[in-house]
């Protein structure tokens, strides 16, 4: 096949359901089914959602393991080995990122591969009767919130992106859709998608067996962080509105919890893999089975380090998961959180900081890791903690620190209006925005959230200062000097941009 035919990330490339018409290649697949002939009942098309499902468990995409995308893209996490993998992971933190990286082309490649199927089953999902119109119109709205949530992976991280909402069958299709959409082009059809989903008979909590799946609340909870980006990084005349809107959509989500307080939820149940299909913070996660060789976690085992036992009982050769000594040094004094999620390996070759807060050790995991911890992409302690953020871009102070304050309560440590009267602190986060960014650094360390986050509080000047002032021995060996205004944005994959250098435009400063 050519390299055309895998533009944008396999966006043309039909799922292993699908065959290659005699367009690309003047022949047929005889193992394959074409798309037109495989969707034919509502069991196909049940089948296709948990595909699109299953394609979100990939550490190329969102998936555990995706941290090189995020976290050691942000002062969290990290890496000091530059030399392996002819040093490409190591560009990451190092903020020296090239076009070529091949790692970067794998994870595009991995989300538009999402893309590509949740569009496959909205392209034939009205060609297929269905014994209820109900369970038609939930699966287009889960697959809908898929689809805006990898959307919103890319945009984030690319800016301008292909926009592709239909299944593309034809060469013609594949040039015609062979440009980047500009970001609020993208923002408008993720919100579409959301606001699809919450027009839907979803129900606003998954239970159960169906945990894992998309609900109201994980709708709503998108949207509302949708918005508050869109808030904070479009277009300052929308701002107002977009954070009123997210405010609404948060404040939505908040209102479909199942609990009281969230200090009655303990910060460790969160992260128990015997508590994960009963935990009621969880919104919505990644589940994994444990002890399973093909649909395990293997998040606790690639964390360990060498001579520990916290994270599993998979024997580790290294450092696991490196931490960042300017996270640790955030954590504040007697904040339970830095115990549970960070700890020192204290072995004759492995001295670092390593990352504990995602573990099994138990006897069904056993020496190979094969873990149960399911991957929460959101949780309610981040989105109390959105709606401290948004309440405060409103002025209303005196909410925002109501809900900062429940996030502080549950882990046990003094109240904002007590704590900021200590001069440590003070120093550290003389403002509310700090102290709310500070406060989601903490809480949310290793969930892959950061880097976004850091997006969002700054403008990349600012960002570049406040990167800049970190003190390097707190970071490693990647140099925090390397970044600068061009780290708004990943660069667009060298193969991607060469296909069309005009449609398909480089960022700034990686020409």
């Amino acid at each position: 096949m050519t390299n055309r035919y895998f533009i944008i990330g396999c966006i043309a490339a039909l799922s292993l359901l699908s065959a290659c018409s005699k367009t690309f290649l003047e022949q047929s697949n005889p193992n394959a089914i074409p798309t037109a002939v495989y969707y034919q009942t509502e069991g196909d098309i049940a089948l296709a959602v948990n595909g699109v499902y299953q394609s979100l468990r990939t550490g190329d995409g969102i998936g555990e393991n995706s941290g090189l995308y995020t976290d050691e893209r942000s002062d969290d996490a990290g890496r000091n080995d530059n030399q392996s993998n002819a040093g490409e992971p190591f560009q990451f933190n190092d903020f020296s990122l090239l076009p070529s990286n091949t790692y970067l082309k794998t994870h595009w490649l991995a989300l538009f591969q999402t893309i590509t199927r949740c569009n496959q089953v909205l392209s034939n999902i009205d060609n297929i009767t269905f014994s209820s119109a109900d369970t038609k119109t939930q699966y287009a709205a889960e697959t809908k919130f898929i689809r805006a949530l990898i959307y919103f992976h890319l945009v984030r991280t690319w800016g301008d992106v292909p926009l592709v909402t239909k299944q593309l069958t034809t060469l013609e299709e594949v040039t015609a859709n062979t440009f980047r959409e500009k970001k609020e082009k993208v923002y408008e059809q993720i919100v579409a998608d959301l606001k699809d989903a919450l027009n839907s008979p979803l129900p606003n909590q998954q239970t159960g067996a169906n945990k894992g799946r998309v609900s109201k609340a994980a709708a709503n909870a998108l949207l509302g962080q949708v918005y508050l980006t869109m808030a904070t990084t479009l277009d300052a005349g929308s701002r107002t509105q977009n954070l009123n809107n997210a405010k609404t959509y948060l404040d939505a989500a908040w209102a479909m919890r199942s609990f009281s307080a969230l200090k009655d939820i303990p910060y460790t149940d969160v992260f128990d893999v015997n508590k994960k299909s009963t935990c009621p913070e969880l919104i919505f996660q990644i589940v994994n089975k444990q002890g399973d060789i093909n649909y395990s976690s293997s998040i606790a085992a690639n964390n360990q380090a060498k001579g520990e036992k916290v994270n599993s009982l998979k024997p580790s050769s290294g450092v696991g998961g490196n931490v960042k000594l300017d996270l640790v040094k955030e954590y504040e004094e007697g904040d339970p959180r830095k115990d549970f999620s960070v700890k020192f390996a204290n072995d004759a070759t492995v001295k670092d900081w390593y990352i504990t807060k995602f573990r099994d050790t138990s006897a069904v995991a056993g020496t190979n890791g094969y873990g149960g911890n399911d991957w929460i992409l959101i949780r309610y302690a981040d989105v109390a903690l959105m709606l401290a953020e948004v309440n405060m871009y409103l002025g209303d102070n005196a909410t925002a620190i109501t809900y900062l304050d429940m996030v502080r309560e549950r882990a046990g440590m003094p109240l904002y209006n007590v704590v900021k009267a200590d001069p440590n602190y003070s120093s550290k986060f003389p403002t509310l925005k700090l102290a709310i960014l500070h406060e989601r650094r903490v809480e949310l360390a290793f969930e892959h959230h950061r880097w976004y986050d850091l997006l969002r509080f700054f403008t990349i000047d600012e960002l570049v200062t406040y990167i800049h002032a970190k003190n390097q021995a707190d970071y490693g060996k990647a140099k925090i000097s390397n970044f600068g205004l061009k780290d708004l944005y990943y660069p667009i994959p060298f193969d991607e941009y060469k296909l069309d250098p005009v449609k398909m435009y480089q960022n700034p400063y990686y020409q």
